[in-house]
């Protein structure tokens, strides 16, 4: 029988509280949009199955994480194992701006030597007239990080799917590569295939077992 996704994805959504991390996953994974969202206590779970290309099917696990000091320790324990991090800041707060290098400095703190792939969204684009972030100082900033940016609306949906599928499309692209590499040690990135078309398998070698990520 044929698999139901030849890759699964774990990806860790992080931010202060109240950027609406949860907001933007809802409307992802289940289309809805709610004004009243309960904060986030420890880490919530979010699924979407979806088709990156034709006959390349992806399961996206998504870790919603509380952006409470006090629930660190529970969400810095999921870091190890995430291929991919979703840096999300409110565009109306500017203080959820300026936390975004904290943040991305403690998961790759964290994490190394591993990679994640990791991608800058401003929320809250539908906001206009509350705008505290310009779209060139957060590109400035993302070009610092080495990550894409894109601006989103949970509330209107604008840039949602494309969000979401420019993180997986980066991810597949660091498998291709070589960066990111499913281990025994490692499930970031879980394979039901060793092979697929146009693609190198994944699956290291003897030779490579010394420089498997321990993480």
């Amino acid at each position: 029988m044929e698999a139901r996704w030849h890759y699964q994805f774990r990806v860790i959504v992080l931010g202060d509280s109240t950027v609406g991390k949860s907001s933007l996953l809802r409307r992802y994974t289940e289309g809805v949009f709610l004004d009243a969202v309960n904060q986030t206590v420890g880490v919530d779970f979010y699924v979407r199955h979806v088709e990156l290309e034709p006959g390349l099917r992806i399961k996206l696990q998504f870790w919603d994480t509380a952006g409470q000091e006090r629930f660190r320790s529970v969400t810095r324990s999921y870091y190890r194992n995430a291929a991919g991090g979703m840096l999300l800041f409110d565009l109306t707060n500017r203080a959820s701006f300026e936390s975004i290098r904290q943040w991305h400095q403690e998961v790759t703190d964290t994490v190394q030597p591993c990679r994640i792939v990791f991608l800058l969204v401003g929320h809250k684009s539908d906001l206009v007239a509350e705008r505290r972030v310009g779209r060139r100082e957060a590109e400035t900033l993302a070009s610092a990080l080495g990550v894409q940016y894109i601006e989103t609306s949970a509330k209107d949906a604008s840039n949602v799917t494309q969000a979401f599928q420019m993180l997986t499309l980066a991810i597949y692209q660091a498998l291709q590569t070589g960066l990111l590499r499913p281990t025994e040690a490692w499930d970031g990135v879980k394979s039901s295939l060793l092979l697929l078309p146009g693609l190198k398998s994944q699956v290291p070698g003897k030779e490579e077992k010394q420089k498997r990520c321990s993480c």
